[in-house]
């Protein structure tokens, strides 16, 4: 089998402190996916971004998916992969095996996630071959290998599941401790919020980078559809400019132009880069980092 590329880790490429731009991507289940995937991909990859990262579903849910994808990505461009891995889904040597395998294939970034249980069992518990938490996940690669980049999620406005926000930061501070590179937030329509957060996280005695995740506002429907969701709180002047409106194009306008506002504020402000959730569209993320580039970004 040849040597498989190896390319600069988040680690490596975060040490260098210059913007770091990604863009998060999910396995497509049928062609129409795919074929929207691969048009995101074409448009998105001159951009160069740092990286981009491939989500893995409910349960590990898509894993078999998520593992093609990564691959395939790996094997196309030049840019940074990173694999999305959970403890939900996965016994302990299951992962530990996935793991051996990406690694064998060049893979050097990885997205350590507790993962979440699967849609029609809300009560499920890991198994007692299974890791519990994010940290533990962190743990294993990085006892497995010692020249990976390890991510971690992180939560500003607080896990939906968590005791109190007081918890919620222990929990970041443990996964950091075993062995976390930098942390991704959830999606940030707030940047003081975003601020307050990493203030906290560093009395916390979190050290490692904190990527703001960023996700253009593209329909008026999906304000709701992420407060209930993600459990976080949409600014009312993001909410009073698309409320109501009908047109399409007029809502993505301003979706844009918020998400290039607040991005630029972001890093004017010290944050390390900006990570976009893409839902594998391009055309406005695309618009976002245009407008960012045309500010000097």
């Amino acid at each position: 089998m040849a040597t498989p590329s190896v390319v600069e880790t988040m680690r490596e490429r975060l040490y260098r402190r210059d913007p770091v731009f990604s863009f998060e991507f999910f396995p497509p289940r049928d062609a129409k996916g795919g074929e929207a995937l691969n048009n995101a991909l074409v448009e998105l990859s001159p951009l160069n971004p740092a990286f981009v990262s491939v989500t893995c579903g409910a349960a590990g849910s898509t894993r078999d998916l998520t593992r093609d994808l990564v691959c395939s990505l790996q094997d196309r461009y030049r840019f940074g992969v990173m694999a999305h891995i959970t403890a939900n889904g996965y016994s302990r040597s299951g992962l530990a095996d996935l793991v051996k395998d990406y690694h064998a294939r060049g893979i050097r970034n990885f997205l350590a996630l507790r993962g979440d249980p699967p849609r029609d069992d809300p009560g499920w518990t890991p198994g007692p071959d299974q890791a519990g938490h994010a940290a533990d996940v962190v743990k294993m690669v990085r006892d497995l290998f010692s020249d990976v980049s390890i991510g971690v999620a992180g939560y500003p406005e607080t896990h939906p599941e968590a005791a109190s926000a007081e918890s919620d930061l222990r929990f970041l501070r443990e996964k950091v401790e075993a062995g976390a590179d930098f942390v991704v937030t959830q999606m940030v329509f707030d940047n003081a919020g975003y601020f307050a957060f990493e203030h906290r996280a560093r009395k916390s005695g979190v050290r490692a980078p904190i990527l703001p995740g960023i996700m253009p506002v593209t329909r008026s429907g999906q304000i709701e559809r992420f407060e209930g969701m993600c459990k976080i709180e949409v600014p009312k002047t993001l909410r009073a400019a698309v409320r109501g409106r009908e047109d399409p194009g007029r809502v993505r306008e301003i979706g844009i132009a918020y998400a290039a506002a607040q991005c630029a504020d972001l890093l004017r402000r010290g944050a390390p880069g900006i990570h976009f959730f893409t839902l594998n569209q391009s055309r406005a993320c695309h618009a976002v980092f245009a407008a960012l580039q045309a500010m000097g970004w």
